[in-house]
């Protein structure tokens, strides 16, 4: 198979959707692998180490989209890159369709195979996804704690506070892999951390893995209420995998919360867990409704490319093989992991959540594996 990775065009996003590594394990096994010139270098991968590991660089996107039997990417394609697109093409990358009418719509008339990494599932978990919440979480706490600041935007709160005064409240939405992670640098910080979840189980967990620093709290609205209206920061981490995100912050609630806070909603990429919320880029990451700070950048890991790169690609490549040494049906049928990440075939919405969020028709992916 001939697989094409294009240089990310997103804002800002310097990650690459496969490493020099990656590039050998697909020579190995008899594929081609047409890289676009300069593509690793925002993750420090020049185009000769690519060369080395048995890659062709070209000059143009153009020429990856008309070549390749299979896009390999990280971020969604953006439109002009869904212009280039062709019908029977595999496209493997995120997608985060649920709250994106206009991609979704893209795709279908494109006639691509389209399978997205946040949708492939392993025994219940998302292993594409972990390694970039393991990033954005991380990154969660480091944002906002530097947007506490008064120079930029915020209460000027230290997060560990010093001998004699308190450290900053830190509320995070949701303990999952980012959750996780959000606890773990709040709380190295020194802050106060509250870590909301709905599973009872998770939050036992989250006891045993945290340092006392951290509490676990049951969520409901009225929890959620509570502590956001004497938080310094709020990160939201919620996830239904491959739906749009539920909003569990209203904006009449941002008139409770302290002025100068900074809300921090890692989940954006799926619409985002707070009404307020609408997704920023590196450029321009924040913005301020009723004195809450928002932070919003919807490809958080960019900001980290290297280590993203390589965290993302350790996961994808096993997958991205299977898809090339079998094709994108034959992996699916024998592969529950891929069939669930087949997110639009050849026109067809073959995951619910998303033909739910758009109200469009669903298929289900077993009748276009007929």
């Amino acid at each position: 198979m001939i697989i094409g990775v294009p240089k990310e065009i997103k804002p800002n996003e310097n990650r690459v959707g496969i490493t020099p590594a990656g590039v050998r394990e697909f020579s190995e096994k008899g594929h081609t692998v047409l890289i676009e010139k300069s593509a690793g270098i925002g993750s420090g991968i020049s185009d000769e180490e690519y060369i080395n590991s048995g890659a062709k660089i070209v000059n143009t996107a153009k020429e990856i989209f008309d070549n390749a039997e299979m896009i390999v990417k990280v971020k969604e394609p953006q439109s002009i890159e869904i212009e280039m697109l062709k019908p029977n093409q595999i496209l493997f990358t995120y997608l985060h369709l649920a709250p994106d009418y206009t991609q979704t719509i893209g795709l279908k008339k494109s006639g691509v195979v389209a399978i997205a990494y946040e949708t492939i599932e392993v025994d219940g978990k998302l292993p594409l996804l972990e390694p970039m919440s393991e990033v954005a979480g991380k990154m969660a706490s480091i944002m906002a704690a530097y947007y506490l600041a008064k120079p930029y935007g915020g209460r000027g709160v230290l997060a560990g506070g010093v001998t004699g005064v308190h450290s900053a409240k830190f509320v995070i939405l949701g303990g999952g892999t980012a959750g996780l992670n959000a606890a773990k640098v709040a709380s190295g910080m020194g802050a106060s951390v509250i870590v909301l979840d709905i599973n009872a189980e998770r939050l036992r967990y989250l006891e045993d893995v945290l340092p006392k620093n951290c509490q676990m709290i049951m969520s409901n609205i009225h929890t959620i209420e509570e502590e956001i209206k004497d938080a310094d920061a709020v990160i939201g981490t919620v996830l239904i995998p491959g739906a749009k995100t539920p909003k569990l912050i209203r904006k009449d609630m941002l008139k409770t919360m302290k002025k100068g806070s900074v809300i921090v909603d890692v989940s954006i990429d799926q619409g985002g867990c707070v009404e307020t919320s609408h997704p920023t880029t590196h450029a321009d990451p924040v913005y301020e409704v009723d004195g809450v700070l928002h932070y919003c950048v919807a490809n958080m890991p960019g900001a980290y490319a290297r280590t993203s790169t390589f965290a993302l690609t350790n996961s994808t490549l096993p997958f991205a093989l299977l898809i090339a040494d079998l094709g994108w049906k034959e992996a699916a049928k024998r592969y529950p992991a891929i069939k669930k990440g087949l997110n639009v075939v050849k026109g067809k919405i073959t995951c619910e959540p998303v033909a739910k969020a758009h109200n469009l028709e669903y298929t289900p992916p077993e009748q276009v594996l007929e």
